[in-house]
Parts: C-alpha cells; structure tokens; sequence
C-alpha cells in the first residue's frame, strides 16, 4: 500500500450533528448537508479544499453523537485549533468534539469493525415540546418485553434483504448484528444495535417491526417470516428518521481513536 506524501497527513475528527436541519451526511448539490458544510469549516482552516471520507453515512433528519471523518492535509496545525477553529466556522448544529493524527493506511469507513445505533421512542399519550425532532412519538403503549423477544431473533448474521430500502445499492445484503436491546427509561424506549455495517434504512426498519410488536400489530414469531421472505413488503412501516442517532464507530484499539476499545 502506498502512503501518504511525506508533506501530507491523515487526521480523523469525531462529529456530532443535529439532523433536522440537513438533508443528511452526503454531499448535495443545492441542498444543506453536513458534509459539504463540515468540509467548507475544514477547508477555512487548512487552507485549501478537503475531501471528506465518514464512518458512517446518516440520512436527512438522522443525528450523530460519534460520527468520524478523515481528511489529508498538509496543514500543520495543533490539535485544539483544529477543534476550536473548525467549530467556529460552523452551524451551531454539527460540532467537532476530538481531533486525532491517524495512519495513513486508516480509513474511517473500511477501517470500522461496526457501527452502533440507538433509537429512541418517546411513549406517552401527550407528545412533547422538548423531545420533538430528537424521538420518534409513538401515543400507544408499547410492551418493550415482547420487543426484546422478536429483537432477539435479528441478532446474528442474516440476509436482510427485507430491512433495506428500495433504493438501497449495496452488493450484498447479508449484515451481522452482534447486539440488539431494547429498555426503557420512564417515558422513553430505546433501542440499541450494534453490527457490523448496516443497509440503507437497515435500523429505521428495524425500529418499525419492533415497534408493531410493542403495539401487539406483530407476534416476535414474525420476525422469522420476514428474514426467510427477503421481501421488503412482507416488512412493516420504517420508523421516522428523528429517532434516530449513530453513536459511536468503532475501530481497531491500535489506532487509538478517543473511545476507542482498549
């Protein structure tokens, strides 16, 4: 593998965004996203333009607590300028939390071992002021029980042919999720996964099936159904997308990445 010149470095950037006001991560044109907004920050201090490779790509609407990018520069700068002077030219609603030199063999979509995921339910009869645009608002109570059940059958290497989107153009569909839990926390549900990678609405399907169960519109049988049928029809309705939030990509422990594994 050829490195870097020896003038130019690779440095990874922890990101955290507020969702609601962006038609998501990918650059488009016309169009308010994080990532042409986040590149034009990093751009002003670096000093020339930089392309941006992310962790983890998030549709409009979905927020990130542990989104990370990766960028070459030649630009020396301290690690806190890079912090403080990236965040200064941005919208108060994406912040870089952490700066960090990187291997020039790293790379935060191939390098990530998974992704983690957490949705959440707001689970009263009144919505809220507060929690809108940050919880999905579902008025019907929901059995989280019976929704650890079904989620339970999800955990594990499977096709999951019937949890992606119509549009969704990975090559394979076959995606391992190494944990699936459901709890609540008073009025909110939440539901967190961990996989390896995941299909274009991959969790936001997930969270819909869950949901119908917690309802008592689905049995955790079904989930079994809905695997073999590899058919996105035979699925429920994709959740919205406020409920949802990337948490944290993970990396190998030796690149050591803040929250990193030890």
């Amino acid at each position: 593998m050829h490195g870097l010149p020896s003038s130019t470095r690779r440095l990874a950037l922890g990101i955290e965004y507020d969702g609601s006001a962006f038609c998501g991560w990918q650059a488009q044109s016309g169009l308010r996203c994080v990532e042409s907004e986040l590149a034009a920050a990093i751009a002003r201090v670096a000093d020339h333009p930089v392309e941006l490779v992310c962790g983890g790509r998030t549709d409009s609407g979905v927020h990130a607590a542990g989104q990370v990018v990766h960028f070459d520069t030649p630009a020396r700068r301290r690690l806190r300028a890079w912090v403080l002077g990236v965040n200064a030219g941005l919208d108060p609603r994406i912040s870089v939390s952490w700066a960090a030199p990187v291997a020039d063999h790293f790379h935060a979509r191939f390098s990530a071992t998974a992704r983690c995921y957490r949705y959440s339910i707001l689970n009263r009869m009144a919505r809220s002021a507060l929690a809108a645009g940050r919880h999905a608002w579902i008025p019907y109570p929901l059995d989280t029980a019976v929704m650890q059940q079904a989620a339970d059958r999800l955990v594990g290497e499977h096709d999951f042919s019937a949890f992606r989107a119509a549009e969704c153009q990975s090559r394979s569909t076959v995606r391992r999720i190494d944990a699936l839990v459901v709890h609540r926390e008073g009025d909110v549900v939440r539901i967190e996964v961990r996989a390896n990678a995941f299909l274009h609405h991959m969790v936001r399907n997930i969270a819909g099936l869950l949901i119908a169960v917690g309802r008592g519109a689905r049995v955790p049988g079904d989930v079994d159904r809905i695997l073999a049928s590899r058919d996105r029809r035979q699925n429920s309705a994709t959740a919205p997308a406020e409920g949802l939030c990337l948490m944290s990509v993970v990396y190998p422990g030796a690149f050591g990445l803040p929250g990193d594994p030890l």
